[in-house]
């Protein structure tokens, strides 16, 4: 017992900043670059922790990485208690000026993410630039519990964990064309036409969610001859004018090289989740960024059905 009084006596509670990071990064390297030190800090910090604590907290490997041992993956959930505390202990102690800053991460699908958020964020950045914002648009699951994202903007919603869920907006997704590629293939009048004509879509095995898989659901049959796991690869190609492919309308209809066609015949909605978790959800830059965001969805309603070209700002 007067081990363990003693070693939380010498403890360093700075030494959890480091230890949260080559958790959730599961590399020092990584974690490294994430504080802005060299990797024998920390390296240096997470030993000097381990021996405040007298155990090991990491199993570390050539192919994993460093991998929580059963005492780390106790002290985690400990450690982000304190994070989280102290940042709305910092908020609450503090003026509205120092509360509206610090750094917010939104993860986001890679589409919607480039195509939407960013140009969304630059405007949000402009009106509050205390804030910093860093925009993760991937054509992956980005993870919470590893707090990779403070926010994250998903095809589905989180089936457990705690989080603030919310359904942000639906979506429309058709089929389109360039006018070269109309002019210089079999015209398509109905959907049966669509038997004669190649496509662009997704790796079916390598798609990260089954949202993603329209052709197969919308089409069934009909062949790719190009396919990629990126959506903005989909759009660069379909832009070339050699194949059809169903694109979301927030991408799509702001090129005016691209064409629906059968838009009354082709159509496919989706619906975008946001959500973060529940410790962050106070936070008054995670609360201000999370209103705004969902401000501008609703005045981009429009854009995002497919029924306007036009992207609108907020004020």
């Amino acid at each position: 017992m007067q081990k363990n009084i003693t070693s939380l006596g010498s403890l360093n509670w700075d030494d959890l900043k480091f230890f949260l990071e080559v958790a959730r990064t599961r590399k020092a390297s990584t974690a490294a670059k994430r504080l802005a030190v060299d990797y024998t800090t920390v390296s240096r910090r997470i030993s000097s922790l381990e021996a405040s604590l007298g155990t090991l907290l990491f199993e570390k490997s050539r192919t994993n990485g460093f991998v929580l041992t059963a005492e780390g993956q106790r002290l985690l959930g400990y450690a982000e208690s304190i994070e989280s505390t102290l940042h709305m202990a910092c908020e609450q102690v503090s003026g509205s000026g120092v509360a509206l800053s610090g750094h917010v991460r939104m993860g986001c699908t890679e589409g919607f993410g480039s195509f939407f958020i960013t140009p969304q964020l630059s405007h949000f950045v402009d009106a509050y630039p205390a804030i910093s914002v860093d925009i993760l648009p991937l054509p992956h699951f980005i993870s919470l519990s590893k707090r990779e994202a403070d926010i994250v903007i998903a095809l589905e919603r989180p089936e457990h964990g705690p989080y603030v869920c919310c359904k942000l907006c639906d979506y429309r997704l058709q089929l389109y064309a360039t006018q070269q590629y109309l002019d210089n293939h079999p015209p398509i009048h109905r959907p049966a036409d669509l038997g004669k004509h190649s496509f662009i879509s997704y790796v079916d095995d390598l798609a990260f969610s089954s949202e993603l898989l329209y052709l197969a659901n919308v089409l069934p049959g009909a062949h790719a001859h190009l396919r990629s796991t990126s959506v903005i690869a989909q759009f660069v190609a379909a832009q070339q004018g050699r194949s059809l492919a169903i694109l979301p309308c927030f991408l799509a209809a702001q090129d005016p090289r691209l064409l629906p066609v059968l838009p009354e015949e082709i159509t496919v909605t989706r619906q975008f989740w946001m959500y973060c978790r529940e410790d962050l959800r106070k936070l008054k830059r995670i609360t201000l960024l999370w209103d705004y965001i969902r401000e501008v969805t609703e005045q981009n309603r429009l854009l995002l059905m497919g029924d306007s070209r036009e992207m609108v700002f907020a004020d």
